[in-house]
């Protein structure tokens, strides 16, 4: 486990279940990047604020292909983007975002209950920004 795992790791056992399911949902879309051959994670803990898991790719020319956040709030949600030209959204379920992440026109998927339905949805999309990120 790196310091990165391990860091999130901490962060989860502070989070008490909930019937939102968000925890798990944060869970799932986070193990869909950790692993992944040439990713390299950031976990930017803002408490009271947002817990962010930033995904990118070393040599890509964006610094990174996948934000998860964890906004603090009761209860907390999801809230994750990616560059707009990354992923598509083929069931028009995420925000348009100008200027939204980094500068540069995003596309966000808000997940205040996670479902299994609805987080795998989302994790279509990380793996959508990944295979375009390492696509050159």
């Amino acid at each position: 486990m790196n310091a990165v795992q391990a860091a999130v790791e901490v962060f989860l056992k502070s989070w008490a279940e909930s019937p939102d399911c968000n925890k798990q949902g944060f869970v799932r879309l986070a193990e869909g990047v950790f692993g992944k051959e040439g990713v390299v994670l950031e976990f930017i803990p803002r408490p009271g604020v947002t817990y962010s898991l930033r995904a990118s790719i070393p040599g890509h020319n964006r610094p990174l292909f996948a934000m998860i956040d964890v906004i603090e709030d009761q209860p907390r949600w999801l809230s994750v983007c990616f560059f707009g030209d990354l992923v598509q959204d083929p069931e028009e379920r995420g925000a348009f975002v100008p200027g939204g992440l980094l500068g540069e026109d995003a596309r966000c998927f808000d997940l205040e209950t996670c479902t299994g339905e609805a987080v795998a949805y989302v994790a279509a999309r990380v793996e959508e920004a990944y295979r375009s990120a390492t696509a050159g």
